[in-house]
């Protein structure tokens, strides 16, 4: 929520701070980032402290930061306070995975899907509500309106102190690890596959309204963001319902890159509203799945209390790719002229996905929790 809270303020940001795109770039992208640099970091942080309490720090951390957002016009305070909820949205991420296994440890498909099913609702939920409703109720003044989404924020993390217990560490366990194994060809392919679709979702984010506007279609930006956004949430409902069929499986993961490949010759071969729609409907809806289905596997390819580090190695290598994916495609649209060519990241990541999956080696079906 306090990330996707930005994109329908920054109109109102540049005009106040006059902000350069430059700046607004980073503003807007400082998030994938910090999560590329700082989910080792967050990993540490677990290997010390435990899952639990790394999470309401990450909390605390990421609702202080962003209601300081609202103390006033500074283009200094702005950055600077997004670099630290950033920070703590960074070392909160390796926390679920872990969390998933202490406490649903017979429910990881459903309990992943049901955290991954909150990250995408906070997103749309965001982005729909912020100029109609956030911003009327605090005078039309931005930065009130980016403090007010801290508030869900610490309420979550005073229920997590409050609603759940503190599991203290045996006396006998060696201390944990935190360094993610780099030699692990597993995490690579985890890492890029889940990296494949992040950059099909941020490029699509980026690229989708400036492609309709230079085809003449911008009148479709609205639907086709909109429906790209709301694609993902029936993705891990789907997943949610049939954990038990498709986690662990390959051909999940073979579909969602046939689908992402499918999903850009449409939209880039027909011109029709329907059609527009429908693609970029595909496209959230199998990045929406390769992050539950990959976001589900740490607790089930590692030893106990080692979650952490598998899912810091994947987040670094995934958000890598989440930021390096756009930004190619910029630069080969401002280096050709053809806005077209802005998607050609999309399908070597959905290429990448179709095929990286059938070298994964996953757990058994039958040791699968449900």
């Amino acid at each position: 929520m306090t990330v996707l809270c930005v994109p329908p303020l920054v109109p109102l940001i540049h005009r106040d701070l006059a902000m350069n795109e430059k700046a607004i770039a980073v503003l807007t992208g400082m998030t994938p980032f910090m999560l590329a640099l700082f989910a080792i970091p967050g990993s540490l942080l677990i290997a010390r402290i435990g899952a639990r309490r790394a999470l309401i720090a990450g909390l605390l951390l990421i609702g202080g930061a962003a209601a300081l957002r609202g103390i006033g016009p500074s283009v200094a305070l702005l950055l600077g306070m997004t670099f630290l909820m950033a920070l703590g949205i960074a070392v909160i991420q390796p926390a679920f995975p872990s969390l998933v296994r202490q406490w649903l440890p017979d429910r990881v498909g459903l309990a992943t899907a049901t955290y991954a099913n909150g990250l995408l609702m906070g997103e749309i939920i965001a982005a729909a509500l912020t100029v109609p409703l956030i911003l009327p109720l605090v005078g039309g003044h931005w930065e009130p309106a980016l403090a007010a989404w801290s508030l869900p924020v610490l309420l979550t993390a005073a229920v997590v102190a409050v609603a759940t217990p503190h599991v203290a560490r045996d006396a006998g366990r060696p201390p944990a690890r935190w360094w993610p194994d780099w030699r692990d060809p597993q995490l690579w392919l985890l890492g890029l596959i889940f990296g494949g679709a992040s950059a099909i979702y941020w490029g699509c984010n980026a690229f989708i309204p400036d492609y309709l506007h230079a085809t003449g279609r911008a009148g479709l930006v609205g639907p086709a963001i909109t429906a790209l956004n709301a694609g993902q949430i029936p993705a891990s409902i789907l997943i949610g319902a049939t954990a038990a069929r498709v986690i662990g499986r390959r051909w999940p993961f073979i579909l969602a890159g046939a689908l992402g490949l499918l999903a850009l010759g449409g939209f880039l071969a027909l011109s029709g509203s329907t059609a527009t729609v429908i693609c970029t409907a595909v496209f959230g809806f199998m990045a929406a799945a390769v992050l539950v289905l990959t976001l589900a596997l740490p607790p089930l390819m590692t030893a106990e209390h080692d979650e952490h580090r598998l899912s810091a190695g994947i987040f670094t290598i995934a958000y890598t790719c989440s930021f390096l994916g756009p930004f190619v495609g910029g630069a080969v649209w401002d280096a050709t002229g053809q806005s077209a060519l802005a998607f050609a990241p999309v399908g070597v990541a959905s290429a990448l996905i179709l095929t990286l999956a059938l070298l994964l080696k996953l757990p058994r079906p039958q040791t699968l929790p449900s």
